[in-house]
């Protein structure tokens, strides 16, 4: 086994003990109201802040693949501590939460490395990332086993979202993956702005637009940290044959806090077939 990525936000970020961080995860989904799905659920969006912000929001992706298994998870996140070109994958060992070890799925990373050289090995993205590392306690209480293909992406243009999406849609194409994009949207707006800003993305995820996501992301008409993760998911999904998105849940810090003034949003939904 090569390296195991530790944790660097237990405990701040969410739950450093084991039991609260499962009951923690386990009240949030709980929370979610139940609703059958009829279909496979190939992608999902959640959001990347602390679980008091987002991780209700987060709950509602997470419910609706409980239990379900999949040969592989693909977990896409933006960078937001270190600059580089195309997208760093960690290729050998695993990352670690306080609830166990997740192993990397080494066969299917270098199936990608081998698809494209943009895909590269780039550890120094993943040491402090947070983006896909919030996701993995959801991931790790409702599926249980899994393995996964860590990315970070440090280019989020079209036409890295487009290479990145058709060599998913390769690998991918004769297993049962679940492709999970870590976003979240506008930052540090009024109430009312992100509302508008969000209500944007957010129409175009319900109406599965990706050209138009693509378009408003490039115009900065819209915001979103983990945009380039959202539109992959999307493309990478339709390569899959799932061509319904279902938008599960906005909210924003500010119906957290109370405090109005300057807030950040967050969505959940999910792409199936």
């Amino acid at each position: 086994m090569g390296s195991i990525r530790k944790s660097v936000i237990a405990g701040s970020w969410y739950p450093g003990e084991p039991s609260v961080l499962r009951g923690d995860i386990a009240r949030y989904i709980q929370n979610v109201p139940g609703r059958e799905l009829k279909g496979d659920i190939v992608g999902l969006i959640a959001p990347h802040a602390g679980y008091v912000y987002s991780g209700q929001v987060a709950a509602y992706a997470y419910k609706l693949i409980q239990r379900k298994k999949y040969d592989a998870v693909i977990l896409i996140g933006p960078s937001h501590r270190v600059a580089f070109r195309g997208v760093s994958i960690y290729s050998k060992g695993a990352y670690e939460t306080p609830l166990g070890v997740i192993p990397v799925h080494e066969k299917l990373v270098n199936e990608i490395k081998n698809l494209s050289k943009m895909v590269v090995d780039f550890p120094a993205a993943h040491l402090q990332e947070h983006s896909l590392e919030i996701q993995l306690p959801f991931l790790q209480v409702v599926l249980e086993d899994f393995s996964f293909i860590p990315m970070v992406m440090g280019e989020q243009n079209a036409e890295t979202c487009r290479e990145l999406a058709d060599v998913i849609g390769q690998v991918a194409k004769d297993r049962h993956v679940l492709i999970a994009a870590s976003s979240d949207l506008s930052h540090f707006h009024d109430y009312k702005k992100a509302m508008q800003l969000d209500g944007r993305i957010l129409q175009h995820i319900q109406d599965d637009d990706v050209e138009g996501l693509l378009d408003n992301l490039a115009d900065d008409k819209v915001e979103a940290c983990g945009g380039g993760p959202i539109v992959v998911m999307m493309l990478a999904s339709h390569k899959l044959g799932a061509r319904h998105m279902l938008l599960l849940k906005y909210a924003n810090s500010g119906d957290v806090t109370g405090d109005k003034s300057s807030v950040v949003g967050y969505a959940s939904a999910v792409c199936y077939r």
